[in-house]
């Protein structure tokens, strides 16, 4: 099962058991303690450069090494192995907690492809976020076949080069070999469109899935978080929507859905439940997309997607994976103020939107009322995060760009990935999930956002100005890197990809380092408690 699930799942399931349509927890309960992956799209015309953009925060407790899946040619009727249990792996070549599901014939070319717990995605921009969604539990069937989601989406990546044919594989691979995971959407993306894509089991009595995909409009800004967002599906209209062929089909079978009723169908309130259909998180981008809409967070219902109502960057969206919510009334901290010994009230400097429970139980014991009980986007829980460019005028080796960090969000400076390059730091195979190790570039990265979270009052102001810091230098430096590819690529695709290698290897070791240098320096930072401020520190050597 995908991100944030495993505590909720057995939830889901005692609260199904009285047999069928009562096995949903209502929708607002999920919406406060489900601290799941989020992936915000943005169509082409609402970018300020054409890019189409998908994106993923992997939250939970998945193996952290990342590797490049190279292109590769395969044999005359050799099979694809599938397994279940990549999300837990040590290392690339540790198969210890994996269990083989089954296989399927091999196709004569696999593409390469940024190898992650959830790939991302391949050497044809063709790009993926992942969340897992909170639905029927009696849907699942977890014997009936080979697939769990992130190895569909391998062989999505593998095999297709646009969003359409990874939709229509997903079809064919799940009727013929069936799919065993819970409820989970990707959001898929090419240099051309973005799609929004759940899919469901098909109850233990099926093999295959049942699945609806809705377009994001290309003025538009859609986002997932945890909660079924399909409604309607108009599928005379192939442009903008694709289904299963059983997804009207199984509602009527399973008596959730009739059609002589004349209620209309809606692939959230059959699959999931009736009740509110968005978190916090989809509320708060929808709000920072299209803010005259001055969207109500407690309203039954919000849109599917929003128009933009100004141009949005690839920066914006990181921004927003950033974002606490500081301007809102779900700002965690805003009612914790103190005085300093100068008797100026600010905001407690030992506080922050990611207090432990302890902490936070604590606080309200102390201040009832103090803190409003919500999830943001950025989260301790997460093990990376992506932030994908698809660009339709460059060559595809220059033109798919994957922002890649590492943990908290909010914590982390991000680095460009081209998806034509051929190996990332041998660091970034090294997972960070099974013990502490500083060979890990994934625990560089950690051990500076607990400490800088410790005391979020002393350490933002250097967060916030080493990510700004690198993300200058990216904006800077990439036009001119992409020109000299683009010469490259006329000459020699083969040069173009080992100069891009160069690059983002680089780019990405200089960051790493960075980050094990900040994590030293905060330590040395609060060598004296973290009760003294900077200035003082210094005052005493």
């Amino acid at each position: 099962m995908g991100c944030g699930v495993c505590i909720l799942s057995a939830l889901i399931m005692s609260a199904g058991s009285n047999g069928g349509r009562e096995s949903n927890l209502d929708t607002h309960v999920l919406s406060k303690i489900a601290p799941g992956c989020t992936s915000i799209m943005v169509g082409r015309n609402a970018t300020v450069d054409g890019s189409v953009i998908t994106s993923h925060t992997c939250d939970g407790i998945y193996r952290t090494w990342m590797t490049i899946s190279p292109h590769r040619a395969n044999k005359p009727d050799s099979k694809n192995a599938i397994y279940a249990g990549m999300m837990g792996t040590n290392g690339p070549l540790d198969r210890s907690k994996l269990k083989f599901t089954g296989e399927v014939p091999e196709v004569q070319e696999s593409f390469a492809f940024l190898n992650t717990a959830y790939p991302a995605m391949n050497e044809h921009q063709l790009a993926m976020g992942e969340t897992s969604l909170f639905v029927n539990a009696t849907l699942r069937n977890p014997t009936g076949g080979l697939f769990k989601i992130e190895e569909l989406q391998r062989l999505m990546l593998e095999r297709c080069r646009t969003a359409r044919q990874a939709i229509r594989l997903a079809d064919e691979l799940t009727r013929q070999y069936g799919y065993i995971d819970g409820g989970e959407c990707l959001t898929i993306a090419d240099p051309k469109e973005v799609w929004h894509f759940e899919i469901v089991g098909p109850t233990p009595k099926h093999v295959g899935a049942v699945w609806a995909a809705v377009r994001i409009p290309d003025n538009h800004v859609g986002v997932s978080s945890n909660l079924s967002r399909i409604g309607g599906l108009k599928l005379d209209d192939p442009e903008n929507y694709m289904a299963s062929e059983n997804v009207f089909s199984l509602a009527e079978e399973l008596g959730w859905w009739r059609p002589e009723s004349g209620k209309p169908f809606k692939f959230c309130d059959v699959y999931s439940g009736p009740g509110r259909h968005y978190t916090l998180r989809e509320w708060r981008v929808l709000s920072l997309a299209a803010p005259s809409l001055n969207l109500d967070p407690n309203a039954p219902e919000i849109p599917f997607s929003v128009r933009a109502e100004r141009k949005i960057s690839v920066g914006d969206v990181m921004a927003w994976f950033r974002d606490t919510c500081e301007d809102t009334p779900f700002n965690k901290i805003q009612n914790l103020i103190i005085k300093d010994l100068k008797g100026k009230e600010i905001t407690c400097p030992d506080v922050s939107p990611w207090m432990s429970r302890e902490m936070t139980r604590l606080l309200l014991a102390l201040k009832p009322g103090c803190l409003p009980y919500s999830y943001i986007i950025p989260s301790v829980l997460c093990c990376y995060s992506t932030v994908i460019q698809c660009r339709d005028w460059l060559p595809d080796p220059i033109g798919g760009i994957v922002w890649l960090g590492f943990d908290n969000p909010a914590h982390s400076a991000r680095m460009p990935i081209f998806c034509g390059i051929k190996e990332l730091p041998p660091s970034f195979a090294v997972d960070g999930q099974h013990g502490f190790t500083m060979e890990s570039a994934a625990w560089a990265f950690r051990r500076f956002s607990r400490l800088a979270t410790v005391c979020w009052g002393k350490t933002r102001g250097l967060v916030d100005s080493v990510i700004q810091e690198y993300e200058d230098q990216a904006f800077a430096e990439l036009p001119s890197i992409e020109r000299t590819a683009e010469e490259l690529y006329k000459q020699d695709p083969g040069q173009a990809k080992t100069f891009l290698t160069s690059y983002s290897n680089n780019f990405a070791r200089a960051v790493t380092q960075r980050y094990r240098e900040l994590g030293d320096q905060v330590w040395d930072l609060f060598g004296y408690g973290f009760q003294f401020s900077p200035e003082q520190i210094a005052s005493y050597r």
